[in-house]
């Protein structure tokens, strides 16, 4: 957002610090000042405690808290998107047992989040849609962990989102493994193949014996599930809590 100007105006050094590296990573340009620092000409939105943005009865503050201050901010960067609306919101997706997600508006990264579940993922797009105005939509898919990939496609399908997927060999390079943000960002920025109709769930299995993995380390050592609860996980049928739980009462007996 390089011609707008965003301030965080609060007292809350902890609001205002969460906020501050939010914009900063998002590629905004802001800047932070003392509360009752007269705003400069430049600003078009600015941040604070909503007590503070009542105090000030501003049309041009946006209340923010530690809780919801993501949220917070992207409803600023909808104010002052022109005329309120972006052109083309899109989305990438890193997939895996923790999906990584990117959002942007007109080519500007907006914000970014990783999640515990696939239905978290697609619950936050249709949260951000929701929030920001816009024209078109679509949601880019990476085809890694194709299985976590096909469900990814088959939930925004059934949500009626348009969906395309991207190769991700293309968006690797020069990124670790564990980079989640930043590859669901270049995802986001990448052309895809569309896809129009639900996709096969069959987990291989590599996956199997990734889940089986993934449940030892959550349990803390405790279990491992076995490859019939794994299997139902890697294809959403039970969360990875569930399945643990079950394991454990199988276990106890």
């Amino acid at each position: 957002m390089s011609v707008s100007r965003v301030i965080v105006r609060t007292a809350d050094f902890r609001l205002a610090y969460r906020l501050l590296a939010s914009l900063k990573a998002r590629q905004v340009r802001c800047a932070h000042l003392e509360q009752g620092t007269a705003l400069p000409p430049s600003t078009l939105v600015w941040l604070a405690s909503h007590e503070e943005v009542e105090a000030a009865a501003d049309p041009l503050g946006i209340g923010a808290t530690l809780e919801s201050f993501e949220s917070d901010i992207d409803r600023a960067l909808r104010f002052v998107a022109k005329g309120g609306i972006v052109r083309d919101l899109t989305f990438g997706i890193d997939p895996g047992p923790r999906p990584g997600l990117a959002w942007m508006g007109d080519g500007r990264v907006l914000g970014t989040a990783q999640f515990e579940s696939v239905d978290a993922a697609v619950d936050r797009i249709c949260a951000v849609s929701d929030e920001i105005g816009h024209n078109s939509l679509v949601v880019r898919i990476g085809d890694g962990s194709r299985t976590i990939s096909n469900r990814l496609v088959n939930i925004c399908l059934a949500r009626g989102l348009r969906v395309e997927r991207v190769d991700e060999r293309r968006t690797s390079r020069g990124l670790s493994r564990n980079q989640h943000h930043a590859s669901a960002t270049k995802i986001a920025q990448m052309d895809g193949a569309p896809i129009t109709h639900k996709q096969p769930v069959v987990p291989t299995s590599g996956e199997v014996k990734e889940v089986q993995r993934l449940s030892r380390r959550i349990s803390g050592g405790q279990v491992t599930i076995s490859q019939r609860l794994a299997q139902a996980v890697a294809v959403g049928r039970l969360s990875m809590e569930e399945a643990i739980d079950r394991q454990l009462q199988r276990v106890s007996y």
